[in-house]
């Protein structure tokens, strides 16, 4: 149960690629509003890689201690 959580967090990555893909094509196509949502659900979704990455290497590392 717990191999399939590592490669959860890159589903992150792949979201944040998304967004960040239709922020640039919003600024592009000067819909400034609609780019700073995409950015923004961009960055959180880069946050969640690196927040999920650290608490699941804390819990293993936590596991292989006991």
């Amino acid at each position: 149960m717990m191999t399939y959580l590592k490669y959860v967090s890159y589903v992150y990555l792949l979201v944040a690629a998304f967004f960040v893909y239709s922020g640039i094509i919003s600024l592009t196509e000067n819909d400034n509003g609609e780019a700073v949502v995409s950015f923004g659900i961009g960055a959180v979704s880069i946050f969640m890689f690196f927040f999920r990455r650290h608490f699941g290497n804390k819990y293993s590392n936590k596991s292989k201690n006991k």
